[in-house]
Order: C-alpha cells, then sequence, then structure tokens
C-alpha cells in the first residue's frame, strides 16, 4: 500500500512510474498510484492536468470539470473513500503526452515543495475542508465556461493544484492563495464573457 503522499513531487513521480511501464496511462491508473482515499492528491492531479499542455486538448476543461464535481461532492457528503464512475476511470492519455507534461512541471514542483509547511491548519480541516469543497463545486460549475476564455482554465487549474497541495501539506496559506487565484480567474472569466 502506498505512503500518503507530502508534496507535490512525489505526486509527479508515482504518476511518471506508470508512463514507464505502460503506453496509455488512464485516470484508474492515476489514482490507484496516488490512493483512492487521497482528495489532495486528486484535486493536485485535476490541478495539474489543466495547469500542463495537457489542457489545450478540446474538451479537457468540461471533462475535469466533470472530475471536480464528483471529488468535491464526496468531500462534501464526508466518504473515506473515492469513487468515479468507468467512464472517467477509463479515460486515458498517450504515455509521452503525460510524461511531457510531468517533465515541464517537475523544476516548479520542486521549488513549491521547498516552501510547503504546515501553517493555518484549521482551513484545511473539518470544517475548512468542507469549504474548500464548496469552492470546488463553484470551479467545476464555472470550468465549462471557461472553454470559451483562453487561460481561464489554465487559472483554475493552478488554484485546484494549490488547494490540493493545500490539504496534503495541511497548510491553510495556500489555500488562501488558492482562494484569490479563482477569485481573480472569475473576475477575469465574467469580464470577458459579458
Amino acid at each position: 500500500m502506498n505512503q500518503p503522499l507530502q508534496n507535490l513531487e512525489q505526486l509527479l513521480d508515482r504518476v511518471g512510474e506508470l508512463t514507464r511501464h505502460h503506453e496509455r496511462v488512464s485516470i484508474e491508473m492515476v489514482i490507484e498510484v496516488i490512493g483512492s482515499r487521497s482528495f489532495g492528491p486528486l484535486l493536485m492531479f485535476i490541478g495539474i492536468t489543466l495547469f500542463s499542455p495537457l489542457s489545450g486538448i478540446p474538451g479537457m476543461s468540461f471533462f475535469m470539470a466533470v472530475f471536480v464535481l464528483l471529488v468535491a461532492v464526496q468531500m462534501l457528503l464526508g466518504r473515506k473513500k473515492f469513487w468515479l464512475p468507468p467512464f472517467i476511470l477509463n479515460r486515458s492519455v498517450e504515455h509521452h503526452k503525460l510524461q511531457k507534461a510531468l517533465d515541464w512541471l517537475s523544476k516548479p514542483a520542486r521549488g513549491i515543495d521547498r516552501v510547503l509547511k504546515p501553517r493555518l491548519t484549521f482551513l484545511v480541516h473539518r470544517s475548512g475542508s468542507y469549504g474548500i469543497a464548496v469552492l470546488c463545486v463553484v470551479v467545476g460549475l464555472c470550468m465549462p465556461l471557461m472553454e470559451l476564455v483562453p487561460f481561464s482554465s489554465s487559472a483554475a487549474g493552478l488554484a485546484l493544484l494549490i488547494l490540493g497541495l493545500s490539504l496534503v501539506a495541511h497548510d491553510g496559506l495556500l489555500a488562501l492563495l488558492a482562494i484569490a487565484i479563482f477569485g481573480g480567474a472569475f473576475a477575469f472569466l465574467i469580464i470577458h464573457l459579458l
């Protein structure tokens, strides 16, 4: 059984192992390697996908919106183990595309991991994590509109990545940063849609 993830670099390493052994990497494979009980790493994975070059794949924002909503609703329900329908679990990407995205993210991941530490933990435990889940629902509902405005889904991906990191590292300051980033992305979206 996998040890719980402690940082972003560990997440990238675990997913990277999959690219070395498989031609295509599915969502189910990623969940197995990061842990089906870990909502934080799942949010990190969604955020990485949306923030990386993979976000350029048509329909990726909509697909990830469904994934975000499923994660967030299960967090709100207090589920201990994560569940996804087979049509999402079976989605996959070619290993070289995934490895390219992981390589692109490896240097920033090391820098981010150096500043992570537990602080303002009340924002990421118990009732604070419910607040994060509510924010994720809002992000998931807004993401289909973000397909219409360039770079807004990447900003939402960054916010989700940071929210996931905040849950993994018990860093409430990161949760506040993610809220600010999503607020900016939401304002950008509204300005461009009106």
